[in-house]
């Protein structure tokens, strides 16, 4: 459901390894997948895959893994969407940014098993009906159990397929050390419209950074939350291993559409205040995304 470049990419993994797949898309997509296959581009290979394509939410009908991949933006109003056609055994894997939208979709879906996961891929819709993958594509899943599936039955399958996954007792750590790496390279890449290794080249820019790591840490404690690994060094990292790669947030407003920066450097500003705790990197990186959207919406 919402079958983007992250939502093309895994369910064109499945479908690959012989799962029956139906991606729900934009209608572009949709008529470029009917006529010609949906191409998967990867780095080791290139195909055409044949599977199910709509544009309507009712196609999760008889599904009993929905991967839910719509923005952050429109986790209410989707979930209602698919709420009439999920089959009650369904599970609902949330692959999202942002760190509470499986919250948010379960108040949606009070009668259906959802399951959040962490999702680190680097891919990106190359044209109607074409995801090109850059680089990684691993998934840490939530424990839960509908009446005819479980998380770690879907693990063993994406697993099968090619897709790296594990089930962890702390996706709520994994989210937000997830929700830390976006605050520290999404609205920058967005900004300068540059690819994460230009960006940290700038004058100043790692220092903006640690000050936006450091902030959301703030948040994080006050939070309770227990992060795993060293953040500092996992966001060093991700330049050198994704040079090339532009944030989500800068492709949304290349695109001229609307970003998730309310749900990524926006919460850390919100759960600060909440907190007492100042966060003026995050929210100036916050207001400048929001004021390039409202410029596009005004274009």
């Amino acid at each position: 459901m919402g079958a983007g470049a992250v939502g093309c990419y895994f369910g064109g993994m499945l479908a690959r390894a012989g799962h029956s797949v139906t991606l729900i898309a934009r209608p572009q997509h949709v008529q470029a997948i009917m006529r010609d296959g949906m191409r998967l581009q990867t780095t080791t290979f290139d195909e055409h895959l044949h599977l199910g394509a709509s544009s309507e939410a009712s196609a999760v009908q008889g599904a009993n893994l929905v991967l839910f991949c719509v923005k952050s933006t429109d986790t209410e109003s989707a979930g209602t969407l698919i709420r009439p056609h999920l089959a009650p055994d369904a599970l609902v894997l949330c692959l999202q940014n942002g760190v509470d939208n499986a919250d948010r979709l379960r108040t949606v879906l009070p009668q259906h098993a959802v399951a959040a996961a962490v999702v680190y891929v680097a891919t990106e819709m190359a044209g109607p009906g074409h995801v090109q993958h850059h680089g990684r594509g691993e998934l840490v899943i939530e424990p839960a159990t509908s009446s005819a599936l479980s998380s770690e039955a879907v693990a063993q399958a994406l697993m099968a397929a090619g897709v790296p996954a594990e089930v962890s007792s702390n996706v709520r750590g994994a989210l937000w050390a997830k929700l830390i790496l976006n605050c520290a390279y999404n609205a920058v890449s967005a900004i300068t419209q540059l690819p994460y290794g230009k960006t940290v080249a700038g004058v100043g820019v790692p220092d903006v950074m640690r000050d936006v790591v450091a902030e959301c840490l703030a948040v994080a404690q006050a939070e309770g939350v227990q992060i795993p690994g060293d953040v500092h060094a996992a966001v060093a990292r991700l330049a050198g291993s994704m040079p090339n790669q532009y944030s989500s947030t800068a492709q949304d407003l290349a695109r001229g559409k609307r970003t998730e920066i309310d749900y990524l450097n926006g919460l850390i500003v919100r759960r600060g205040e909440a907190h007492g705790i100042a966060t003026p990197a995050n929210r100036v990186l916050w207001s400048l995304v929001k004021l390039l959207e409202s410029n596009l919406a005004q274009a």
